[in-house]
């Protein structure tokens, strides 16, 4: 598992080490993991043009150390000293190994940017002359590394105020930062890799974590020699209306694909053909009035993609609310939800699937502080709703209270297509009805629903039932 820290707590963590440390110990250990990667980037180090920009911190005293090291391997570094101070030992460094001084016009001609102006203290927009440097770095030509974090990304939240650097390559010292890995500061992170420097046993339990496929082949419950259809999960769907019959075929596909045991849909007439149609696996109930007489026995539900918000809609989901399964909330059932609280107070589990603009519906927040926000206001709802949240986005986050934040690093742009979050809600539903937590199917979901557009899109565009198609292969890969 990939975790990940605010800066208070990685400072801390650094201060601890320092103490047991030579003075310089954790910035030269810094400034070598940096350079290897600089180098690791480059390909060819001997003749190429590195610049460095250099704020006052301690990330301009790294990037200086780690210029050294470029320049003694035969590269030409320029340094861009744009602090009000500069790392007077670093630069003298710099010199002796050949490199020099020059202004920000040298941006214009690097094969390699090495961004190092602000560290992981910095909070709000980008002062200048760093703002007007962040703009010239990401029109420049060259490969961008940034030293801890992007210049401009906020290390606990990922907010961006402002300019903000974009690196291709993000080389974070000791551990994760929160922001690399929640947008929109994961937009800015590129790859990102960490340079161990010792802090690990001064760390304290994260404040963000990502699951790993080995992490996520542990969660998963898979079928053994005594298990039937019973026991590998009987999820019902409520999805679905006359204008929305896709929803429901794609839910239930989603469903299927991720290995239900069972899944008993209930809809109208419109859809219910539809689904017949499509998955005659699945066991239908028409419903011609909102009642669930008759559907027999589930483990968990999936309510609300396409399901419609008239009257039958809100009568149909406060009596799925009313049971005592867990429920995974999306789509049309939040639209519900968030004009009618009372729904959703239920001792029973709930597992939320919000975009950004349906969680500042239910939260009463502007959507684009949402978006600015998404780690922040995803564990506020979580708190004030008492239910699990996954905020879906470019990088999906799955909130509970007390519990660290899971981050999606799965998936492709290619996902961004009408219905992909239907099946989203079909897998989380089955991993619902076979008996893990809210938390843990909404992460596990998350993972293997971008995994499966991954191996869908294959770097092109796809249609939505490509990603439930792809749902097995995702499975299989973790094995």
């Amino acid at each position: 598992m990939l975790t990940a820290y605010t800066a208070d707590q990685i400072r801390t963590a650094e201060q601890a080490l320092m103490a047991r440390l030579p003075e310089g110990t954790l910035m030269q250990r810094a400034a070598a993991g940096l350079a290897a990667r600089c180098a690791g980037l480059l390909g060819r180090v001997y003749g190429s043009r590195v610049v460095l920009l250099a704020g006052s911190g301690d990330n301009g005293g790294d990037a200086l150390y780690a210029g050294v090291r470029l320049a003694r391997r035969g590269a030409r570094v320029e340094a861009v000293l744009a602090g009000s101070r500069v790392h007077e030992a670093g630069l003298a460094a710099l010199k002796l190994a050949g490199g020099r001084i020059a202004g920000p016009e040298a941006v214009d001609r690097a094969d390699l940017v090495v961004d190092g102006l602000v560290g992981i203290g910095a909070s709000g927009a980008l002062r200048e002359p760093y703002a007007t440097l962040a703009g010239r770095v990401n029109r420049g030509p060259g490969l961008v590394v940034a030293v801890d974090v992007p210049s401009g990304v906020d290390a606990s939240t990922g907010r961006v105020a402002g300019a903000a650097v974009r690196a291709h390559l993000t080389v974070t010292m000791g551990a994760c930062k929160t922001g690399l890995l929640v947008d929109p500061g994961a937009g800015h992170t590129g790859r990102l890799e960490l340079v161990d420097i010792g802090l690990g046993a001064f760390l304290p339990d994260p404040d963000v974590a990502a699951l790993t496929g080995g992490d996520v082949t542990d969660l998963l419950p898979m079928p053994d020699a005594e298990s039937d259809k019973y026991r590998r999960g009987v999820v019902g769907i409520a999805a679905g209306s006359q204008e929305y019959t896709g929803a429901a075929v794609l839910a239930v596909g989603g469903a299927l694909r991720a290995g239900a045991g069972m899944v008993r849909y209930v809809g109208t007439a419109e859809p219910v053909a539809q689904v017949r149609a499509h998955w005659p696996e699945a066991v239908i109930t028409q419903l011609d009035r909102p009642s669930l007489d008759g559907v027999g026995r589930v483990q968990a539900w999936v309510l609300g993609p396409g399901l419609g918000t008239g009257d039958f809609a809100h009568e149909l989901a406060g009596k799925v609310l009313a049971s005592d399964v867990p429920v995974l909330v999306d789509a049309d059932a939040l639209t519900l939800v968030s004009r009618d609280a009372a729904l959703l107070r239920r001792s029973a589990p709930v597992l939320i699937t919000p975009h950004a603009g349906e969680l500042a519906r239910l939260t009463r927040v502007p959507r684009e502080r949402v978006e600015a926000g998404r780690l922040e206001h995803a564990r506020r709802a979580a708190a004030e709703l008492g239910v699990t949240v996954l905020l879906k986005g470019a990088t999906t986050l799955v909130a509970e209270e007390e519990r660290p934040v899971r981050v999606n690093r799965t998936g492709s742009s290619w996902l961004a297509t009408a219905g992909t979050g239907d099946v989203l809600a079909g897998v989380a539903g089955v991993l619902l009805a076979q008996g893990l937590s809210c938390y843990d199917a909404g992460s596990c979901a998350a993972y293997l629903h971008g995994l499966a557009g991954g191996l869908a899109a294959d770097g092109a565009p796809l249609v939505t039932a490509d990603v439930a198609a792809a749902i097995p292969a995702a499975i299989r890969s973790l094995s």
